[in-house]
């Protein structure tokens, strides 16, 4: 895995230029062997004879471009005052990159394009889990057991994990009251009375709310459904919940009790996370931890494998076949799959889709 760098795009001459933003590309730490994120914002990218790039035109005219690794980037995440064309778009749709647009250092999430090509390995994985009871109820197990540094009883039922998670929360926040001096804090979120709220509040949702964008960023990322949770349900985002769970403790609150004086402490919260790219450096390690609670059984995470040339048929008996295949003479055998039939011509093909 590789350190991030930042890149700006130099100025040429030292004559003074009137500039709105600094233009940012920054490749984010890569995960596994392929799953790599590129954030740019303030630029414009576009497709030229040579491939992808990123542009900007100074004051004076001065175009500079800096090319884009089309092929090697799993998900684009593009930041504010970006544009891009659609060619552009075509070329990392055809390399199988998603397309996300985010704020300002990853505070949102707004929408996503995802590539046909993008496996559903991880999508897989995740409705194997959430759609049987025993399965869901061992993944939400996991997920409450990677917030506690004590050991936990393996059979402690889900009732008593959530009792124990509140506790420790509550823990949490009266340590860090008695730290910054701010007497008794009640957490209270009512957006009909916001205005009304006390600053630490304030802060801890702009914080949440950032801390959800980049979870459904990786989320869509990795294929997963952003909707399928195993703690929360009920709503769009449940699985962003899940995840971002995890991380609160450690990110959103201690910064929220740290903005108990600002008289801005939302923006500050955003602001915050903005410097440096402290969401985005973030990535990895959501990756990691969604893939652990996906494939517990397996060694080490499945690569991410974006590159699907073909989709395949489903087996109930050997998981799956290859799709583009006659199978006329399983005709009389429907709970044999051999997936050693000679391929079909291409007229004989219908759309395996």
């Amino acid at each position: 895995m590789t350190a991030p760098t930042a890149s700006r795009f130099p100025h040429e001459r030292n004559t003074a230029r009137r500039r709105i933003a600094a233009p940012t590309l920054a490749m984010l730490p890569r995960v596994g062997d392929s799953l790599s994120f590129l954030y740019a914002d303030v630029v414009r990218i576009v497709q030229d004879d040579t491939g992808v790039c990123a542009e900007t035109t100074s004051a004076d005219g001065e175009t500079t471009r800096v090319y884009l690794p089309a092929s090697a980037l799993s998900c684009l995440l593009l930041g504010p005052g970006t544009s891009i064309t659609q060619p552009a778009m075509a070329t990392f749709a055809r390399h199988g990159t998603t397309v996300v647009c985010t704020g300002s250092g990853g505070v949102r999430c707004y929408s996503a394009t995802t590539s046909d090509a993008l496996t559903t390995r991880w999508l897989e994985h995740q409705v194997h889990q959430w759609s049987d009871p025993e399965r869901r109820l061992a993944v939400a197990r996991q997920m409450y057991l990677k917030r506690f540094n004590v050991a936990v009883p393996p059979t402690a039922p889900l009732n008593t994990l959530r009792g124990l998670e509140g506790q420790r929360i509550k823990a949490l926040y009266k340590h860090l009251a008695q730290q910054h001096r701010i007497g008794r804090f009640k957490r209270n979120y009512d957006p009909a009375a916001w205005d009304e709220q006390d600053p630490v509040n304030l802060a801890l949702s702009s914080a949440n709310t950032c801390l959800y964008g980049i979870v459904h960023a990786a989320l869509v990322a990795l294929g997963c459904s952003p909707a399928l949770g195993f703690v929360h349900q009920g709503k769009q985002h449940a699985m962003v919940y899940d995840i971002a769970d995890l991380y609160k403790a450690e990110l959103t609150i201690p910064l929220a009790f740290s903005l108990h004086d600002s008289s801005h402490p939302e923006a500050m919260a955003r602001r915050s996370f903005r410097e440096g790219l402290r969401l985005y450096k973030l990535l990895p390690r959501i990756v990691a931890d969604v893939q652990s609670l996906l494939a517990p059984d397996e060694a080490q995470p499945l690569p991410d494998g974006h590159a699907v040339e073909l989709v395949n048929l489903w087996d109930p008996e050997v998981g799956s076949v290859p799709a583009g295949v006659n199978y006329a003479g399983q005709a009389d055998q429907p709970h044999v799959s051999d997936p050693g039939e000679e391929p079909l011509e291409e007229d004989d093909l219908g759309d395996p889709h």
